[in-house]
């Protein structure tokens, strides 16, 4: 199973989508922790939005069109308040 994962910085608002085939709950507590530069910058981190697909090549397709401008105007939609940061990959 692969997951599409919105998180949300508590420091400033801004918004990362990644894709993980952990759990995303597994995955926030590792970006929490930390690890890379632009998260030290701006985390902690919260969970705002999952979605779950069995084929990868599906939820690298839903990541795409979240990172995509129509998708960051769904997320604006979705989630006021927040912005655009950093971008993973699955």
């Amino acid at each position: 199973m692969h997951h599409i994962y919105v998180l949300k910085s508590r420091r400033n608002g801004k918004r990362y989508v990644g894709c993980t085939g952990k759990s995303p709950e597994q995955r926030l507590i590792e970006h929490n922790r930390r690890g890379d530069n632009w998260t030290r910058q701006n985390g902690p981190f919260d969970l705002i939005y999952s979605e779950s697909y069995a084929p990868k090549k599906e939820a690298l397709i839903r990541e795409r069109f979240l990172k995509s401008g129509v998708g960051r105007q769904l997320l604006d939609k979705l989630f006021p308040g927040s912005s655009v940061g950093r971008a993973g990959d699955c």
